[in-house]
């Protein structure tokens, strides 16, 4: 029996037998919405490990568009996308997610149903092929069992790997692996978009497209893009959030953001200079490792 025809089985096996338990759409995935915001923190904390305190004390509010996460290496923006996630559990403060709470120890599945979510890394088995990747991730979040050829076909499509679909996830690049894990997280078109350094490994032109498609999922999703780039915050965020040491630093636009800085900041850039005033202050001058 071949992989897909074992992942098809399996998955046709489970959802009939228990489709009763496993209802695809609850009556919380068709409530009209009843929040403000699809993302709100309020003195939001979290560990990373036992003892750090990665995210500390933060207030944060989230609505529909693509908001770019920013802040230098161990700022806390993978922890907070974890927590986001549901991945990581708050350990003080507030934090709401499509006018849920995730504080607690309620188990949050219906939820999840509408979280897409792209981690720096991702497993997956490398016999698959692409289509029976996002396949089984698709049925993992309880997408409906007749829509899922649809759904996947079409995160395929939006990825640009249509023409790889049947091959082997062991036979792709490190950029089209990334492009399927940006794939998975959009086959069950989420409310609630998480991305965790979605370009890393893309070529220039993948990027671009990665940018329209960024644009294209803000229109009608909350979508935070994790990113060391400042240039791809330019292009495609409607709205930036600059984090360092668990902390907020600055909310605003792009325009914002590039305003904050001038010509004795370091960068290359408008952006890159404001990034770097908000940072460091400009009686630091040079950046430092």
């Amino acid at each position: 029996m071949t992989v897909g025809k074992a992942v098809g089985k399996a998955i046709g096996k489970t959802m009939g037998k228990d489709h009763h338990m496993m209802p695809a759409v609850s009556a919380a995935d068709t409530a009209p919405t009843a929040y403000a915001w699809e993302i709100q923190a309020t003195g939001l904390k979290v560990r990373a490990g036992r003892k750090r305190m990665a995210v500390d004390g933060l207030d944060l509010s989230l609505g529909t568009g693509v908001h770019g996460l920013l802040g230098p290496n161990g700022a806390g923006k993978t922890t907070l996308i974890r927590a986001l996630a549901t991945v990581l559990r708050p350990a003080e403060g507030t934090l709401e997610l499509l006018g849920e709470s995730v504080s607690g120890l309620r188990e949050h599945r219906a939820l999840r149903r509408r979280i897409g979510y792209l981690p720096q890394e991702f497993g997956y088995y490398k016999r698959f092929t692409v289509r029976e990747f996002v396949e089984y991730m698709a049925w993992l979040k309880e997408v409906p069992k007749a829509d899922i050829p649809a759904a996947v076909q079409r995160a395929v499509e939006r990825v640009g790997l249509a023409d790889r679909a049947d091959d082997r996830m062991k036979a792709l690049s490190g950029g089209m692996v990334r492009r399927v894990g940006i794939a998975q997280a959009i086959v069950n078109d989420p409310s609630v978009l998480l991305l965790d350094e979605p370009t890393v490994g893309l070529d220039p032109a993948q990027r671009l497209r990665f940018r329209e498609l960024l644009q294209e999922l803000g229109t009608d999703t909350c979508v935070v893009v994790s990113t060391h780039l400042v240039e791809d915050v330019a292009a495609a965020c409607t709205d930036v959030v600059l984090f360092a040491e668990g902390r907020l630093v600055f909310q605003g636009t792009p325009d914002e953001l590039a305003a904050a800085g001038g010509p004795e900041h370091v960068g290359d850039s408008p952006l890159e200079r404001g990034y770097s005033a908000l940072l460091q202050g400009p009686e630091q001058g040079r950046g430092s490792w």
